[in-house]
């Protein structure tokens, strides 16, 4: 990544962090601990996730060579299908290195890679004994239920 493409990526992430930092009262009762999670790195990738073309949530992503192989293929958009009511999946147009854990809880808002090649974004808190490689999070969940709804979804991932 060339030095104004970082510039730019840490004017938008420090932007970002200051609008979700003054709207971050709204969370849920489980998620309370996006507030409080613990980072990896002091320094993180924000980017945008829209669905349907109309709704626009902030993301951030890992500091991992997971999410930054993720970015590398940016700006895409994927037709992904609903599975399990809490979940939408797309195969992504290459495979991206891995390190899966099992995170034991599944938090609305959780983008993941399953496998070494699809991307899940998760719209409901649930317990699972699957293991992916964390590569971001809505930093907003608020409306991300509603967005994604039943079916299928266009979702567009950029970073601007």
């Amino acid at each position: 990544m060339n030095q104004s493409i970082r510039k730019r990526v840490a004017l938008l992430s420090l932007a970002v962090t200051f609008l979700v930092g003054g709207l971050d009262h709204g969370l849920a009762a489980d998620d309370t601990r996006l507030a409080q999670s613990p980072t990896t790195s002091q320094e993180r990738t924000a980017m945008w996730m829209t669905v349907g073309g109309t709704h626009r949530f902030a993301m951030t992503l890992e500091d991992n060579p997971t999410a930054r192989a993720f970015a590398q293929l940016l700006p895409m958009a994927l037709d992904m299908p609903d599975l399990n009511t809490n979940e939408k999946h797309a195969r992504l147009p290459r495979s991206l290195p891995t390190n899966p854990e099992q995170p034991g809880t599944i938090r609305t808002g959780d983008v993941m890679l399953y496998g070494n090649d699809t991307l899940v974004v998760f719209y409901k808190t649930f317990p699972s004994s699957y293991r992916y490689t964390r590569i971001g999070r809505v930093t907003k969940i608020e409306g991300l239920v509603e967005a994604l709804g039943a079916g299928s979804q266009r979702i567009g991932f950029a970073v601007e």
